[in-house]
Protein backbone atom coordinates (compact mmCIF):
# COMPACT_ATOMS: atom_id res chain seq x y z
CA UNK A 1 0.00 0.00 0.00
CA UNK A 2 1.84 3.11 -1.18
CA UNK A 3 2.19 6.08 1.08
CA UNK A 4 -0.32 8.85 0.43
CA UNK A 5 -0.34 12.50 1.30
CA UNK A 6 -2.90 13.51 3.91
CA UNK A 7 -5.06 15.17 1.27
CA UNK A 8 -5.19 11.89 -0.69
CA UNK A 9 -7.21 10.09 1.98
CA UNK A 10 -10.80 9.34 1.13
CA UNK A 11 -12.36 11.09 4.07
CA UNK A 12 -16.01 10.08 3.89
CA UNK A 13 -18.47 10.93 6.65
CA UNK A 14 -17.11 10.22 10.13
CA UNK A 15 -19.43 9.81 13.13
CA UNK A 16 -19.71 12.65 15.60
CA UNK A 17 -17.94 12.10 18.95
CA UNK A 18 -21.32 11.85 20.70
CA UNK A 19 -22.23 8.75 18.68
CA UNK A 20 -19.12 6.84 19.81
CA UNK A 21 -18.70 4.73 22.92
CA UNK A 22 -15.66 5.20 25.14
CA UNK A 23 -13.63 2.74 23.07
CA UNK A 24 -14.28 4.50 19.76
CA UNK A 25 -16.99 2.22 18.35
CA UNK A 26 -20.12 3.66 16.79
CA UNK A 27 -23.01 3.14 19.16
CA UNK A 28 -25.67 0.82 17.72
CA UNK A 29 -28.47 3.18 18.78
CA UNK A 30 -27.65 6.88 18.91
CA UNK A 31 -31.22 7.75 19.97
CA UNK A 32 -30.80 6.49 23.51
CA UNK A 33 -33.54 7.43 25.92
CA UNK A 34 -32.77 10.03 28.58
CA UNK A 35 -33.21 7.55 31.42
CA UNK A 36 -30.71 5.15 29.94
CA UNK A 37 -28.27 8.00 29.31
CA UNK A 38 -28.43 9.02 32.98
CA UNK A 39 -27.84 5.45 34.10
CA UNK A 40 -24.92 4.97 31.74
CA UNK A 41 -23.37 8.28 32.83
CA UNK A 42 -23.65 7.27 36.47
CA UNK A 43 -22.06 3.92 35.73
CA UNK A 44 -19.35 5.66 33.72
CA UNK A 45 -18.52 8.01 36.62
CA UNK A 46 -18.28 5.04 38.97
CA UNK A 47 -15.98 3.26 36.54
CA UNK A 48 -13.78 6.35 36.32
CA UNK A 49 -13.32 6.38 40.10
CA UNK A 50 -12.43 2.67 40.08
CA UNK A 51 -10.08 3.23 37.16
CA UNK A 52 -8.18 6.03 38.90
CA UNK A 53 -7.68 3.78 41.92
CA UNK A 54 -6.41 0.93 39.74
CA UNK A 55 -4.12 3.24 37.79
CA UNK A 56 -2.35 4.37 40.97
CA UNK A 57 -1.74 0.77 42.04
CA UNK A 58 -0.59 -0.27 38.60
CA UNK A 59 1.79 2.66 38.12
CA UNK A 60 3.45 1.84 41.42
CA UNK A 61 3.66 -1.82 40.41
CA UNK A 62 5.17 -1.45 36.92
CA UNK A 63 7.33 1.65 37.44
CA UNK A 64 8.17 4.25 34.81
CA UNK A 65 7.89 2.67 31.36
CA UNK A 66 7.66 -0.77 32.94
CA UNK A 67 11.06 -0.51 34.66
CA UNK A 68 9.90 -2.28 37.85
CA UNK A 69 7.70 -4.88 36.18
CA UNK A 70 9.98 -7.94 36.22
CA UNK A 71 11.07 -7.30 39.80
CA UNK A 72 7.47 -6.98 41.02
CA UNK A 73 6.40 -10.03 39.04
CA UNK A 74 9.09 -12.18 40.66
CA UNK A 75 8.34 -10.76 44.10
CA UNK A 76 4.52 -10.89 44.07
CA UNK A 77 3.22 -13.12 41.22
CA UNK A 78 -0.10 -13.79 42.98
CA UNK A 79 -0.79 -10.06 43.32
CA UNK A 80 -0.05 -9.57 39.63
CA UNK A 81 -2.36 -12.41 38.65
CA UNK A 82 -5.17 -11.10 40.84
CA UNK A 83 -4.89 -7.56 39.50
CA UNK A 84 -4.77 -8.71 35.89
CA UNK A 85 -7.92 -10.77 36.43
CA UNK A 86 -9.64 -7.68 37.82
CA UNK A 87 -8.75 -5.78 34.65
CA UNK A 88 -5.75 -3.75 33.51
CA UNK A 89 -6.40 0.03 33.53
CA UNK A 90 -7.24 1.07 29.99
CA UNK A 91 -4.64 3.84 29.90
CA UNK A 92 -1.88 1.33 30.75
CA UNK A 93 -3.22 -1.61 28.80
CA UNK A 94 -0.97 -1.25 25.76
CA UNK A 95 2.23 -1.09 27.83
CA UNK A 96 1.23 -3.91 30.17
CA UNK A 97 0.23 -6.16 27.26
CA UNK A 98 3.72 -5.72 25.81
CA UNK A 99 5.32 -6.52 29.16
CA UNK A 100 3.33 -9.66 29.92
CA UNK A 101 3.51 -11.04 26.37
CA UNK A 102 7.29 -10.74 26.00
CA UNK A 103 6.89 -8.56 22.91
CA UNK A 104 8.79 -5.62 24.41
CA UNK A 105 11.94 -7.78 24.61
CA UNK A 106 11.49 -8.93 21.00
CA UNK A 107 11.19 -5.33 19.85
CA UNK A 108 14.35 -4.24 21.64
CA UNK A 109 16.33 -7.21 20.33
CA UNK A 110 15.31 -6.70 16.71
CA UNK A 111 15.81 -3.02 15.84
CA UNK A 112 14.92 -2.06 12.28
CA UNK A 113 13.38 -5.44 11.38
CA UNK A 114 9.79 -4.17 11.20
CA UNK A 115 10.74 -1.23 8.99
CA UNK A 116 12.61 -3.61 6.69
CA UNK A 117 9.58 -5.88 6.35
CA UNK A 118 7.15 -3.02 5.67
CA UNK A 119 9.21 -0.94 3.26
CA UNK A 120 11.50 -3.30 1.39
CA UNK A 121 9.74 -6.66 1.27
CA UNK A 122 6.79 -7.82 -0.84
CA UNK A 123 4.09 -10.28 0.18
CA UNK A 124 2.02 -12.74 -1.83
CA UNK A 125 -0.88 -11.92 0.50
CA UNK A 126 -1.08 -8.18 -0.20
CA UNK A 127 -4.28 -8.31 -2.27
CA UNK A 128 -6.00 -10.57 0.29
CA UNK A 129 -5.05 -8.18 3.08
CA UNK A 130 -6.34 -5.15 1.15
CA UNK A 131 -9.61 -6.97 0.45
CA UNK A 132 -10.21 -7.72 4.13
CA UNK A 133 -9.09 -4.42 5.66
CA UNK A 134 -12.55 -2.85 5.63
CA UNK A 135 -14.04 -5.95 7.29
CA UNK A 136 -11.95 -5.55 10.44
CA UNK A 137 -13.74 -3.63 13.19
CA UNK A 138 -15.82 -1.71 10.59
CA UNK A 139 -17.72 0.12 13.32
CA UNK A 140 -14.59 1.54 14.95
CA UNK A 141 -13.75 5.13 14.04
CA UNK A 142 -10.01 4.33 13.67
CA UNK A 143 -10.65 1.86 10.85
CA UNK A 144 -13.58 3.52 9.06
CA UNK A 145 -11.63 5.92 6.86
CA UNK A 146 -10.78 4.20 3.59
CA UNK A 147 -6.99 4.23 3.15
CA UNK A 148 -6.86 6.30 6.34
CA UNK A 149 -4.27 5.93 9.12
CA UNK A 150 -6.05 3.01 10.79
CA UNK A 151 -6.45 0.94 7.65
CA UNK A 152 -2.88 1.73 6.58
CA UNK A 153 -1.47 0.66 9.95
CA UNK A 154 -3.49 -2.56 9.87
CA UNK A 155 -2.28 -3.28 6.35
CA UNK A 156 1.34 -2.67 7.32
CA UNK A 157 1.25 -4.97 10.35
CA UNK A 158 -0.45 -7.82 8.47
CA UNK A 159 1.79 -7.44 5.44
CA UNK A 160 4.91 -7.40 7.63
CA UNK A 161 3.84 -10.59 9.40
CA UNK A 162 2.99 -12.34 6.14
CA UNK A 163 6.56 -11.68 5.01
CA UNK A 164 8.12 -12.45 8.39
CA UNK A 165 6.44 -15.89 8.52
CA UNK A 166 5.72 -17.03 4.99
CA UNK A 167 4.51 -20.45 6.21
CA UNK A 168 1.58 -18.76 7.93
CA UNK A 169 1.35 -15.80 5.57
CA UNK A 170 -2.02 -14.14 6.11
CA UNK A 171 -5.37 -15.54 7.25
CA UNK A 172 -8.46 -13.37 7.67
CA UNK A 173 -8.87 -13.92 11.41
CA UNK A 174 -5.43 -12.42 12.04
CA UNK A 175 -6.84 -8.99 11.17
CA UNK A 176 -8.90 -8.89 14.36
CA UNK A 177 -5.85 -9.69 16.50
CA UNK A 178 -3.77 -7.00 14.79
CA UNK A 179 -6.66 -4.53 14.81
CA UNK A 180 -7.26 -4.95 18.53
CA UNK A 181 -3.56 -4.43 19.26
CA UNK A 182 -3.39 -1.30 17.11
CA UNK A 183 -6.02 0.36 19.27
CA UNK A 184 -3.54 0.23 22.15
CA UNK A 185 -0.08 0.56 20.63
CA UNK A 186 2.00 1.58 17.64
CA UNK A 187 2.38 -0.44 14.45
CA UNK A 188 5.78 -1.80 15.41
CA UNK A 189 4.66 -2.70 18.93
CA UNK A 190 1.56 -4.43 17.54
CA UNK A 191 3.67 -6.39 15.04
CA UNK A 192 6.01 -7.74 17.72
CA UNK A 193 3.13 -8.66 19.98
CA UNK A 194 1.61 -10.58 17.08
CA UNK A 195 4.98 -12.33 16.65
CA UNK A 196 5.13 -13.09 20.38
CA UNK A 197 1.69 -14.72 20.24
CA UNK A 198 2.08 -16.73 17.07
CA UNK A 199 5.66 -17.84 17.73
CA UNK A 200 5.26 -18.49 21.44
CA UNK A 201 7.47 -16.01 23.29
CA UNK A 202 5.80 -16.82 26.64
CA UNK A 203 3.03 -19.35 26.04
CA UNK A 204 2.48 -22.12 23.48
CA UNK A 205 2.70 -20.84 19.86
CA UNK A 206 -0.57 -19.86 18.20
CA UNK A 207 0.58 -20.14 14.60
CA UNK A 208 -1.20 -23.47 14.22
CA UNK A 209 -4.48 -21.55 14.30
CA UNK A 210 -3.61 -20.08 10.91
CA UNK A 211 -1.56 -22.74 9.12
CA UNK A 212 -3.11 -24.69 6.25
CA UNK A 213 -5.80 -26.99 7.60
CA UNK A 214 -6.00 -24.99 10.85
CA UNK A 215 -4.36 -27.83 12.86
CA UNK A 216 -4.44 -26.04 16.22
CA UNK A 217 -8.09 -25.10 15.75
CA UNK A 218 -8.89 -28.78 15.24
CA UNK A 219 -7.01 -29.68 18.44
CA UNK A 220 -8.72 -26.96 20.48
CA UNK A 221 -12.18 -27.96 19.23
CA UNK A 222 -11.49 -31.58 20.16
CA UNK A 223 -10.41 -30.51 23.65
CA UNK A 224 -13.37 -28.18 24.05
CA UNK A 225 -15.92 -30.80 22.98
CA UNK A 226 -14.51 -33.23 25.53
CA UNK A 227 -14.59 -30.58 28.26
CA UNK A 228 -18.22 -29.73 27.49
CA UNK A 229 -19.19 -33.38 27.85
CA UNK A 230 -17.30 -33.66 31.14
CA UNK A 231 -18.31 -30.38 32.79
CA UNK A 232 -21.80 -30.04 31.29
CA UNK A 233 -22.92 -33.63 30.52
CA UNK A 234 -26.60 -32.79 30.02
CA UNK A 235 -25.78 -30.03 27.53
CA UNK A 236 -23.14 -32.20 25.87
CA UNK A 237 -25.74 -34.91 25.32
CA UNK A 238 -28.21 -32.35 23.95
CA UNK A 239 -25.55 -31.11 21.51
CA UNK A 240 -25.01 -34.70 20.33
CA UNK A 241 -28.73 -35.26 19.84
CA UNK A 242 -29.06 -32.04 17.85
CA UNK A 243 -25.82 -32.80 15.95
CA UNK A 244 -24.10 -29.65 17.21
CA UNK A 245 -20.31 -29.65 17.35
CA UNK A 246 -17.94 -26.86 18.47
CA UNK A 247 -16.84 -26.04 14.91
CA UNK A 248 -20.32 -24.58 14.39
CA UNK A 249 -19.96 -21.92 17.10
CA UNK A 250 -16.54 -21.92 18.79
CA UNK A 251 -13.98 -21.72 15.97
CA UNK A 252 -13.97 -17.92 15.98
CA UNK A 253 -13.53 -17.91 19.76
CA UNK A 254 -10.11 -19.46 19.30
CA UNK A 255 -9.09 -17.88 15.98
CA UNK A 256 -9.77 -14.32 17.14
CA UNK A 257 -9.62 -14.84 20.94
CA UNK A 258 -13.17 -13.47 21.27
CA UNK A 259 -12.32 -10.20 19.50
CA UNK A 260 -14.60 -10.86 16.50
CA UNK A 261 -18.12 -10.71 17.91
CA UNK A 262 -17.92 -10.29 21.68
CA UNK A 263 -18.66 -6.96 23.39
CA UNK A 264 -15.41 -5.01 23.31
CA UNK A 265 -15.23 -4.36 27.05
CA UNK A 266 -15.50 -8.11 27.67
CA UNK A 267 -12.98 -8.96 24.95
CA UNK A 268 -10.44 -6.61 26.57
CA UNK A 269 -10.83 -8.26 29.97
CA UNK A 270 -10.36 -11.67 28.37
CA UNK A 271 -7.26 -10.45 26.51
CA UNK A 272 -5.75 -9.17 29.77
CA UNK A 273 -5.88 -12.69 31.17
CA UNK A 274 -5.11 -14.43 27.87
CA UNK A 275 -1.79 -12.62 27.44
CA UNK A 276 -0.76 -13.47 31.00
CA UNK A 277 -2.16 -16.97 31.50
CA UNK A 278 -2.43 -18.33 27.98
CA UNK A 279 -5.13 -19.95 25.88
CA UNK A 280 -6.78 -21.83 28.76
CA UNK A 281 -8.84 -18.70 29.48
CA UNK A 282 -10.54 -19.14 26.08
CA UNK A 283 -11.65 -22.63 27.12
CA UNK A 284 -12.74 -21.36 30.53
CA UNK A 285 -14.78 -18.47 29.15
CA UNK A 286 -16.40 -20.76 26.58
CA UNK A 287 -17.37 -23.25 29.27
CA UNK A 288 -18.56 -20.47 31.58
CA UNK A 289 -20.83 -19.09 28.85
CA UNK A 290 -22.37 -22.49 28.23
CA UNK A 291 -22.75 -23.08 31.96
CA UNK A 292 -24.40 -19.70 32.53
CA UNK A 293 -26.87 -20.30 29.68
CA UNK A 294 -27.19 -24.05 30.31
CA UNK A 295 -30.85 -24.18 31.31
CA UNK A 296 -31.94 -22.22 28.23
CA UNK A 297 -29.69 -24.01 25.75
CA UNK A 298 -30.79 -27.54 26.69
CA UNK A 299 -34.37 -26.66 25.66
CA UNK A 300 -33.56 -25.37 22.18
CA UNK A 301 -33.89 -27.27 18.89
CA UNK A 302 -31.13 -27.15 16.27
CA UNK A 303 -31.91 -23.86 14.50
CA UNK A 304 -32.54 -21.89 17.69
CA UNK A 305 -29.55 -23.54 19.34
CA UNK A 306 -27.20 -22.35 16.59
CA UNK A 307 -28.61 -18.84 16.90
CA UNK A 308 -28.35 -18.90 20.68
CA UNK A 309 -24.72 -20.03 20.60
CA UNK A 310 -23.83 -17.04 18.45
CA UNK A 311 -26.03 -14.48 20.19
CA UNK A 312 -25.64 -14.71 23.95
CA UNK A 313 -27.74 -12.48 26.19
CA UNK A 314 -26.37 -9.21 27.56
CA UNK A 315 -26.33 -10.47 31.13
CA UNK A 316 -24.32 -13.53 30.06
CA UNK A 317 -21.73 -11.17 28.55
CA UNK A 318 -21.25 -9.18 31.76
CA UNK A 319 -17.53 -9.56 32.60
CA UNK A 320 -18.14 -9.14 36.32
CA UNK A 321 -20.43 -12.17 36.22
CA UNK A 322 -18.87 -14.30 33.48
CA UNK A 323 -15.17 -14.04 34.35
CA UNK A 324 -15.39 -15.10 38.03
CA UNK A 325 -17.38 -18.10 36.82
CA UNK A 326 -14.66 -18.83 34.25
CA UNK A 327 -11.89 -18.54 36.85
CA UNK A 328 -13.65 -21.11 39.03
CA UNK A 329 -13.40 -23.78 36.32
CA UNK A 330 -10.27 -25.90 36.77
CA UNK A 331 -9.06 -27.46 33.51
CA UNK A 332 -5.26 -27.02 33.31
CA UNK A 333 -4.33 -30.66 33.95
CA UNK A 334 -7.23 -32.01 31.87
CA UNK A 335 -6.30 -29.77 28.93
CA UNK A 336 -2.82 -31.26 28.85
CA UNK A 337 -4.22 -34.80 29.04
CA UNK A 338 -6.61 -34.10 26.17
CA UNK A 339 -3.81 -32.57 24.12
CA UNK A 340 -1.73 -35.73 24.49
CA UNK A 341 -4.79 -37.82 23.64
CA UNK A 342 -5.41 -35.77 20.51
CA UNK A 343 -1.76 -35.95 19.41
CA UNK A 344 -1.64 -39.70 19.99
CA UNK A 345 -4.86 -40.12 18.06
CA UNK A 346 -3.47 -38.11 15.16
CA UNK A 347 0.07 -39.50 15.27
CA UNK A 348 1.76 -36.25 16.30
CA UNK A 349 4.00 -37.51 19.12
CA UNK A 350 7.45 -38.79 18.19
CA UNK A 351 8.72 -42.06 19.64
CA UNK A 352 11.04 -40.12 21.94
CA UNK A 353 8.17 -37.98 23.17
CA UNK A 354 10.02 -34.79 22.25
CA UNK A 355 8.15 -31.60 21.46
CA UNK A 356 7.90 -30.98 17.74
CA UNK A 357 9.81 -28.01 16.30
CA UNK A 358 6.71 -25.88 15.78
CA UNK A 359 5.88 -26.10 19.51
CA UNK A 360 9.25 -24.84 20.72
CA UNK A 361 9.43 -21.21 21.83
CA UNK A 362 11.23 -18.77 19.60
CA UNK A 363 14.70 -17.46 20.30
CA UNK A 364 14.91 -13.91 21.67
CA UNK A 365 16.48 -12.47 18.53
CA UNK A 366 14.69 -13.00 15.23
CA UNK A 367 15.96 -12.39 11.74
CA UNK A 368 13.58 -11.52 8.94
CA UNK A 369 13.32 -13.70 5.86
Amino acid sequence: MEKKRNDDYETGPLPSPRSLDRFGFVKPDANTSEGVVKTSRSAYEYEKIKERRRVRKWRKMIGVGGSDWKHYLRKKPNVVKRRIRKGIPDCLRGLVWQLISGSRDLLLMNPGVYEQLVIYETSASELDIIRDISRTFPSHVFFQQRHGPGQRSLYNVLKAYSVFDRDVGYVQGMGFLAGLLLLYMSEEDAFWLLVALLKGAVHAPMEGLYLAGLPLVQQYLFQFECLVREHLPKLGEHFSQEMINPSMYASQWFITVFSYSFPFHLALRIWDVFLYEGVKIVFKVGLALLKYCHDDLVKLPFEKLIHGLKNFSEDAMNPDTLLPLAYSIKITKRLEELKLEYEKKNGKISRSGEISENEKPILPSIQSN
